[in-house]
């Protein structure tokens, strides 16, 4: 089944190009079918490219999702244009007043990372969001800063600022084959990072609730799993596409800004060559595993989350 999403978003042309199984609102009713509702909280100043990075992963299972797209309510985004973000997305403070629920929820990262937490300007609101999680969605998944806000607020695990970026694509070991989310997965996969932070494995280890699914030597852990939670934090970027980190180096360099050629991403780490996407498959294989989650553990009544 494919992904339901207003035929009017850009996503649903970019996704049909690319063979992408979507439909729309009138479409979807025809069916005797209930959808996954999966939300997803946009931090990203880029919302467009988001939008298309993550609907492309969640929309390549065999199941109907029904994808919400949420903001912050009192932060108006500066780089996406305003009749975009009223046609398709509503503020959380109207999501949570509505008392709906949802099967599955992602907190995207933010341009945020050397800021304090509670020097975010909707830092107040995002903690109301995580709480809000915890009884209105099945499965919660925060990426990159998303991940790390969120184990922050949830299980007091400090964030670090790193000494020089960790950018590039680096090789990251399988430490739990037998976990659903790593079904199919292999003993290593190239994960893409970029951050200026870290979260510490010793930190994650302090915390036996917590389980490190994925990590590397090189840029320490990049999923954990949070069972009891039912909830997921993953620090890197398995949804970015071939061509993002070239972006922001590219942006970076245009900019002045000292960056180095981001860690075996261009052939021969020369950026005037183009980039191969090495880590697609597991991307599809880890979001499609946390679809399948989400499906064999949800209520049929949305209504049952949380209770």
């Amino acid at each position: 089944m494919p992904i339901k999403i207003p035929e009017a978003l850009p996503a649903y042309d970019v996704l049909t190009r690319e063979g992408v199984m979507v439909m729309s609102e009138d479409q979807a009713a025809r069916q005797d079918i209930r959808p996954l509702r999966i939300g997803l909280l946009n931090l990203m100043p880029k919302k467009i490219q988001t939008e298309n990075q993550f609907a492309r992963l969640i929309g390549a299972t065999p199941l109907q999702i029904e994808l919400s797209l949420i903001r912050m309510s009192d932060h108006e985004s500066r780089n996406t244009a305003a009749a975009h973000m009223e046609e398709f997305y509503r503020p959380f403070e109207e999501v949570a007043a509505s008392g709906e629920k949802f099967d599955g929820f992602l907190v995207t990262g933010a341009p945020v990372e050397h800021l304090d937490f509670d020097e975010v300007t909707y830092w107040d609101e995002l903690r109301r969001v995580f709480d809000w999680t915890e009884t209105h969605a099945h499965s919660t998944f925060g990426v990159c800063w998303g991940g790390m806000a969120l184990i922050a607020h949830q299980h007091g695990v400090a964030k670090h600022l790193l000494d020089r970026k960790a950018f590039g694509c680096f090789r990251h070991r399988n430490l739990k084959p037998g976990s659903p989310y790593l079904r199919g997965f292999s003993d290593d996969c190239t994960v893409p990072v970029s951050r200026w932070t870290e979260i510490r494995q010793e930190d994650i280890d302090a915390r036996p609730e917590l389980v490190t699914l994925l990590a590397s030597d090189e840029v320490g852990p990049c999923l954990v799993e949070d069972p009891a939670r039912r909830t997921l934090y993953i620090f890197n970027h398995f949804e970015y596409d071939s061509h993002t980190l070239k972006e922001e180096y590219d942006r970076d360099v245009a900019s002045g800004a000292a960056i180095s050629v981001p860690v075996n991403y261009f052939p021969g780490d020369d950026p005037t060559k183009q980039p191969s996407n090495r880590w697609r498959s597991h991307a599809h294989l880890l979001y499609g595993n946390w679809i399948n989650e989400i499906y064999q553990t949800t209520p049929y009544d949305l209504a049952d989350i949380g209770r």
